[in-house]
């Protein structure tokens, strides 16, 4: 059975962007930072070298997205397929389209959460954005959380879980301790 899964790099205070998020500026200033830990051998995003490495395969085995609009907007919807499959995009709007056929725009987390289901099958979901992991938790339709926490205070931005309308809790599914970042996997408790 598939999984819905939280995937984001964190700053140690509880920010997933830098100061200046916005179009144009995705992710804020500096928000690399955050995402030096997905650097190849090269240099550049992709499989990390060492025991990182299972979480970025964890991420190109997953077989749908959910991600917010504000998101998606700001990476041109990842060029239309993250990592070659479909995406479900919240939206308040009714008319909202894209230039690619991959990307559904979806009025509810719940609806949204299982078409993404649906599509990836047996596969697990891959979920992005912080109001999408808020909604997501909020309609119990997130299973788990892996979240990267990097050791960095970015002291502003945009936080992960700024509001939650009640206590979540979580195990501890696993934990690897890297220099750049601590992976920690968490399984929502229900």
């Amino acid at each position: 059975m598939s999984s819905s899964v939280l995937l984001m790099s964190m700053s140690a205070d509880g920010y997933i962007a830098g100061p200046n998020d916005r179009p144009g500026n995705p992710g804020g200033d500096d928000f690399m930072r955050l995402h030096e830990w997905y650097l190849d051998a090269d240099g550049e995003v992709g499989r990390p070298a060492g025991e990182a490495g299972v979480i970025y395969d964890e991420l190109m085995a997953t077989g749908a997205v959910v991600v917010g609009r504000r998101t998606a907007e700001q990476v041109d919807y990842y060029g239309g397929a993250h990592h070659g499959v479909p995406l479900f995009v919240l939206s308040n709007d009714p008319a909202a389209t894209s230039k690619y056929e991959s990307v559904t725009f979806v009025n509810d987390i719940e609806n949204a959460m299982a078409q993404a289901k649906a599509a990836a099958g047996d596969k697990d979901v891959l979920v992005h954005g912080a109001v999408t992991a808020q909604k997501a938790l909020a309609a119990g339709v997130l299973d788990e959380l892996q979240i990267d926490q990097v050791p960095v205070l970015f002291g502003g931005g945009l936080r992960l879980f700024d509001v939650l309308p009640e206590r979540i809790e979580l195990d501890i599914v696993r934990v690897i301790d890297t220099p750049q970042a601590t992976h920690i996997r968490y399984r929502v408790r229900r």
